[in-house]
């Protein structure tokens, strides 16, 4: 695939930095409505998100480099060129999370509502941003067959794309992006259930995402490494124990106690 979308001589519009904006900006979108929704103050949403994506950023490219830095050591300036891809979506969402603790605490608002909000726009967003890596013929799995692919009934558009230097690999971005998209329908039906809990949402994100990307982490051929383990499968791990330990947790308060689906009512000053 030409990871070039425009090419205008002097600067290059890239495939990957179109569709993770397109991303941001419909999980903005998912977010505005839900805080809506439930009366959270648009401003403090908007200040919210900005910084909250560009820490995500930030931490999803340094984490990137950490683990690859060998790639970056005798060319420091490629650690800014993101454009080329290189981007971990567990750094960004470490990053993030700290974001949202620091900016909620300092507005005393619930951390777990807001993470609740944001739970599933991140998972739409990285639905659609896992076609970045498809533009940028990265991020896929071990090599295969077009027989095989074309057996799973995967697009002919795909399926060239996934044909890299003679070589069929499997599009594990493809996996990745349908397993978020049917993740991001799943929290919607459970954010809108009677008892659902503060928290429990983000803590089916983390079960949800953990459980499909440690499966799909076992056949891509690109994984950031640690003592002989994938890091993304040690991380997903985490994230599902974490996961299965809040929703618990929340799941034990009463059945009208600390309800997703109440309005917050508490002002927010700036």
């Amino acid at each position: 695939m030409d990871p070039v979308l425009f090419d205008f001589g002097f600067i290059q519009v890239r495939w990957y930095s179109v569709i993770l904006l397109a991303s941001f900006i419909i999980g903005m979108f998912f977010v505005f409505r839900e805080g809506k929704r439930l009366g959270i103050d648009k401003d403090f949403l908007f200040n919210l998100m900005f910084w909250t994506i560009v820490f995500s950023l930030i931490g999803a490219r340094l984490y990137y480099v950490l683990f690859n830095f060998s790639e970056y050591s005798n060319n420091l300036i490629e650690i800014v060129k993101v454009w080329h891809g290189g981007l971990a979506i567990h750094g960004g969402i470490i990053a993030g999370v700290i974001t949202v603790i620091v900016y909620t605490k300092k507005y005393n608002v619930d951390i777990f509502k807001v993470l609740d909000i944001l739970a599933p726009a991140l998972l739409i967003g990285q639905a659609i941003g896992r076609w970045g890596n498809f533009f940028n013929s990265e991020a896929h799995g071990a090599a295969t067959s077009l027989q095989t692919l074309q057996n799973f009934h995967i697009p002919q558009f795909i399926i060239n794309g996934m044909n890299i230097n003679g070589v069929y690999y499997h599009p594990t971005f493809l996996y990745e992006s349908l397993w978020c998209l049917l993740g991001f329908i799943v929290l919607l039906i459970f954010r809108r259930m009677k008892y659902t809990k503060n928290g429990q949402i983000a803590a089916l994100y983390l079960v949800w995402y953990g459980i499909g990307r440690f499966i799909i982490e076992a056949t891509r051929t690109d994984s950031l490494m640690f003592g002989g383990f994938k890091v993304a499968q040690l991380v997903s791990v985490i994230f599902v124990i974490a996961g299965v330990i809040i929703f618990f947790i929340k799941q034990k308060k009463g059945h009208f106690e600390d309800l997703y689906n109440e309005e917050l009512t508490d002002e927010i000053h700036f």
